[in-house]
């Protein structure tokens, strides 16, 4: 009996019990389907983060005027962290500037933020999730663009203007679904009268994060009506002259500040946060939470190869004396072992493209607001397990009929 015959006999005992097989197959379908649509989600939330840190600009440093530290907390619990915090001005921010000291930074942008803001437009009112005074160079580091109007000028900043640049979730709320009517009207910030300079371009919420939900104004206005002339900024954002540099401009940051505040990196007073360094944690930590939900779903392809080596014993026993005439007429034991890992092995493999199919429909819709992702890797390996899975788990009944003696085959009621 050559190869083809034995592929013959197989697909011969699939059919023979359509409903038995079709019932085998579901065990590696519904496996091959859970392993498709989570890696397409974690693929997704990958995916997703990193666009949104990309929204926040590109090649950008976040100096915060607080670190932690480990040391004694509050409480005297020895080895807990602890914030330290500093000064973080101005004058820090356009030192930053210095062509000679930081060849590779690109601009600067001073950062203050006001809690609990309320914007107000005749009848409808807005809870501000971010508001920040700044200056105009903050708009260039985090690509943000307006959809309507236009963006507050260094002249603004200069005169302190009561102008405010607002963002679509704030647009919306306040003036409904056309947005761009905001602009050249007049909103109350906390009371205070601001004139919408102009509606910024949507970016797209994350989650719980809405980017959109934002108002900017000019540094000075911020200080006069909200923050004070307090010496301290909230932080200071620093764009690198390119993706290759990020790493020197981070040097170049901390060696004018370590020398500002008389500190080293033993014990510095501020932190310095890498847009990189941020998307490679985010990059590691979904990659990990990927690896998790695709472990999670092997176990159900672990349960489905379990059901086809069940149902080939099955199988075995039930066709026991089909195999006890085929040996009394010569069929070698390679052949009864080809037979049924083939048969074993189609069961797995037409699981497996179905399983696909349904991966795919199933990524189709969003889930927990990730759009998934299906990777041609995931496509490609999935089938590759469950061709694998069949002639793992088929290995045994194949032999447990191979090793059956003709003379007791034939006797087998």
């Amino acid at each position: 009996m050559n190869l083809l015959e034995s592929a013959r006999f197989a697909l011969s005992g699939v059919a023979a019990n359509k409903m038995r097989s079709i019932l085998t197959t579901l065990g590696i379908l519904i496996g091959i389907a859970a392993v498709i649509i989570l890696l397409a989600v974690g693929a997704g939330t990958s995916n997703n983060i990193k666009a949104q840190i990309g929204k926040l600009g590109t090649n950008v440093l976040t100096v915060s005027r607080s670190t932690s530290v480990s040391g004694r907390a509050t409480g005297g619990q020895s080895g807990a962290s602890r914030t330290r915090s500093t000064n973080l001005t101005v004058d820090d921010e356009h030192a930053l500037t210095d062509p000679v000291l930081a060849p590779d930074v690109a601009r600067t942008a001073p950062i203050v933020q006001a809690q609990g803001v309320t914007a107000t437009y005749t009848s409808a009112t807005h809870s501000v999730a971010s508001f920040l005074g700044t200056t105009s160079s903050y708009f260039d580091i985090s690509n943000s663009t307006v959809a309507s109007g236009a963006l507050f000028t260094d002249a603004d900043q200069q005169a302190a203007n009561p102008v405010a640049v607002i963002g679509n979730t704030v647009a919306t709320d306040l003036f409904g679904p056309a947005a761009g009517s905001a602009v050249g009207q007049s909103i109350q910030l906390n009371g205070q009268n601001f004139t919408v300079a102009g509606v910024l371009a949507v970016k797209g919420s994350s989650g719980l994060n809405d980017p959109d939900d934002i108002v900017v104004v000019p540094l000075s206005a911020a200080q006069n009506k909200f923050t004070g002339y307090a010496p301290t900024l909230a932080s200071v954002i620093v764009q690198a002259a390119s993706a290759d540099v990020m790493n020197q401009a981070q040097n170049e940051v901390q060696m004018i500040l370590d020398a500002r505040h008389h500190v080293d990196s033993t014990n510095r007073d501020y932190q310095v946060r890498n847009q990189a360094q941020i998307l490679t944690t985010s990059t590691n930590t979904t990659q990990t939470l990927t690896i998790l939900l695709g472990a999670v779903a092997a176990i159900s392809l672990l349960v489905g190869g379990i059901g086809v080596m069940n149902i080939m014993l099955v199988t075995v026993t039930e066709r026991t004396r089909e195999i006890g005439i085929r040996k009394a007429i010569g069929a070698s034991r390679g052949s009864i072992v080809a037979q049924f890992l083939i048969e074993s092995l189609i069961i797995s493999v037409i699981g497996g493209v179905a399983g696909i199919a349904v991966g795919f429909a199933g990524s189709a819709f969003p889930v927990l607001g990730v759009q998934p992702e299906v990777q041609a890797w995931t496509v490609w390996l999935s089938l590759a397990v469950s061709a694998v899975i069949g002639l793992v788990f088929g290995v045994y009944p194949a032999n447990k009929a191979a090793k059956l003696r003709p003379i007791d085959a034939l006797r087998y009621e």
